[in-house]
């Protein structure tokens, strides 16, 4: 479906869940829309949050475009799975967390996640990013084993090491969307 926001045609899904609250994403580059089951009117939801839409619209469109710049590694598994696991150690002992197990799996739409057991998981994808991001990734999850959600603290420990974090953060969407292009013309 599309929808006009100010000069822009936007496209999205609709996905109904069994979910209390309507959220919105963006992750894949397209929006979605997860809405309650019995949730009626849609387009209230994009109106009341239309400026946020247009706004990651935008940034979106830079990421992809900069994303032709961007030249992607070759590494192996083996070798990704080395670099992360000595990060992850590194960065846990600096922090005083405790990891209980680190996966690796193809992620839809993240470079990792943090579950509340304290397992880590890294999308295989990482074997194609710089070095430099492929630490940041490791430290923002290990992070999340001190601070659950991306609040003012969260970011107050990541800003420390990565004074550059915003940076950080646009290369990888740029690198996400690289990937996907990628990937699809394989």
């Amino acid at each position: 479906m599309l929808v006009k926001i100010y000069d822009r045609e936007i496209e999205y899904e609709i996905d109904y869940r069994n979910i209390k609250y309507p959220r919105l994403e963006f992750k894949t580059g397209k929006l979605l829309l997860v809405l309650p089951r019995n949730y009626k009117d849609e387009r209230k939801l994009i109106e009341k949050y239309k400026d946020w839409i247009y706004r990651k619209s935008l940034i979106i469109e830079e990421a992809k475009k900069k994303a032709k710049e961007k030249k992607i590694e070759e590494r192996g598994e083996e070798e990704l799975k080395n670099i992360v696991e000595k990060l992850a150690q590194k960065f846990a002992k600096e922090l005083r967390v405790n990891i209980n197990k680190i996966y690796f799996r193809k992620l839809k739409s993240k470079w990792g996640s943090c579950s509340n057991k304290g397992n880590l998981s890294f999308n295989i994808l990482l074997k194609y990013l710089p070095y430099d991001l492929i630490k940041y990734v490791v430290f923002h999850e290990i992070v999340h084993l001190k601070e659950r959600r991306h609040n003012k603290k969260f970011w107050e420990i990541i800003s420390k090491k990565f004074k550059d974090y915003e940076k950080k953060e646009k290369d990888l969407l740029i690198y996400w969307f690289l990937l996907q292009k990628d990937i699809h013309n394989k």
